[in-house]
């Protein structure tokens, strides 16, 4: 099943449990550069060749149809401006993440050169997550790359940073531009993994269909970000197979797109849908959303054309024929505000 058509028009504290829930969500969506909803900005990108994989960036199983105190008691409230806190984050104890998501402040160092890796399964103490961010609160057991609480809130920048660690560390996470701590791990075992390079191939794919299959659900259940996310950890696995690789690459990244389209990300959608059509030319979905990211990038000409590919070969979908009229609408106006530009120019 495939997606319905989707149209570009188309710190613990006494504030009540609501309020806080509303900060710790504008937080993320502001700090994080993956939430961000510029079409036109590239979050993380996985490099194929020269161009960015869409599958890395924001952020698919079969198609698809139609902030906050540190441990209690804590003698260090980072209750400090910025520049004060420069003082408290020396440079030797920091980590920053690859992808700018977030600063680890290692406050016990770990022992060993081992860190956790795919399948490995982590005794780790949590505290400090926000109210309402679905994070466990004290011990627990987190299973690196398997899991629902990766599709938590802050799921999946606490696997970044648990991936980071050493047995015994001890550290406090920082969101970009803020004083204060989001919250401190500490990981005290883990078992272990293995890195994607050795495992062999059928347990790669079997871990891609279980994230494909995750990935609908979540779709279906509204959730596009969780959703993109599955269909991303999904492609990467199955990037690391020898070339042709499964057909299956090309369901996901149909599938991503329509995720992207939903996140307002037309940009990074019409690559996924790029990449189906260099496998599948007559993809018609991947047409259509092609079309609709087109559309929504202000490119009626190369828009009116996918949707005119999709026509060609089903006459009768309606979706297409919809988002061409409102092509033909707008480029219309477009016409007609250069035809009163210009005559104001010259008149």
């Amino acid at each position: 099943m495939e997606t319905s058509p989707i149209s570009p028009m188309n710190e613990k504290n006494t504030a009540q449990p609501q309020q806080r829930e509303e900060n710790a969500q504008q937080i993320l969506n502001t700090a994080i550069p993956f939430r961000q909803r510029s079409p036109g900005l590239l979050p993380e990108a996985l490099k194929v060749g020269v161009r960015p994989d869409p599958a890395n960036e924001i952020v698919e199983t079969q198609e698809i149809e139609h902030p906050v105190a540190g441990f209690e008691g804590d003698s260090d409230k980072f209750q400090v401006s910025t520049n004060e806190m420069a003082e408290h984050l020396q440079a030797s104890d920091l980590w920053y993440c690859p992808d700018g998501s977030f600063v680890k402040k290692i406050i016990v160092p770990g022992h060993g050169l081992d860190k956790p890796k795919l399948g490995s399964k982590c005794q780790v103490l949590a505290l400090g997550f926000p109210f309402g961010s679905g994070m466990p609160e004290g011990w627990t057991e987190l299973t690196i790359g398997i899991g629902q609480w990766r599709e938590k809130m802050w799921g999946e920048l606490t696997e970044k940073c648990l991936e980071s660690m050493r047995q015994g560390e001890e550290a406090k996470i920082h969101l970009p531009g803020s004083s204060a701590p989001l919250a401190k791990l500490r990981l005290e075992s883990f078992t272990n993994g293995r890195d994607s390079w050795e495992m062999e191939a059928m347990e790669k794919e079997a871990l891609a269909k279980e994230e494909h299959r995750r990935g609908t659900e979540l779709f279906r259940a509204g959730n596009p970000q969780g959703a993109a996310r599955c269909y991303g950890r999904a492609l990467r696995l199955l990037l690391t197979l020898p070339p042709p690789g499964p057909p299956e690459r090309t369901t996901l990244y149909a599938n991503l797109a329509a995720c992207q389209l939903l996140l307002g990300h037309p940009q990074l959608a019409a690559q996924s849908c790029d990449r189906v059509l260099e496998r599948e030319p007559g993809h018609l979905k991947a047409l259509y959303r092609r079309g609709v990211a087109q559309a929504a990038l202000g490119d009626l000409e190369k828009a009116t054309a996918d949707f005119k590919k999709v026509l060609a070969v089903d006459p009768k979908n309606r979706a297409a024929k919809e988002e061409l009229g409102k092509v033909v609408i707008q480029g219309r106006k477009q016409d007609a505000g250069l035809a009163r530009g210009l005559r104001k120019m010259f008149s």
